[in-house]
């Protein structure tokens, strides 16, 4: 099992949701693979992940599914 390279903490694969704010319009995209951290919660990604977000993202395709999310001012 690999360590984190922040903090040393243990490194487990799982699927996760992916947030992105792009173009002024909120993005998840669920069930991402990906190398988190159980100590820290750093998220690294294999390139071909993060090619196949990008791609995902900038193809403006049909969503799977949408939201509505209530937003609060933190003041």
């Amino acid at each position: 099992m690999s360590k984190c390279d922040l903090c040393g903490g243990k490194i487990k694969h799982e699927l996760i949701s992916y947030t992105l704010l792009f173009e002024g319009h909120w993005i998840i995209v669920e069930n991402v693979p990906a190398d988190v951290c159980q100590q820290c919660g750093e998220k690294l990604f294999a390139p071909e992940t993060v090619e196949h977000l990008q791609k995902i993202i900038w193809s403006q395709r049909k969503p799977a599914k949408n939201i509505q999310t209530p937003v609060y001012e933190y003041a």
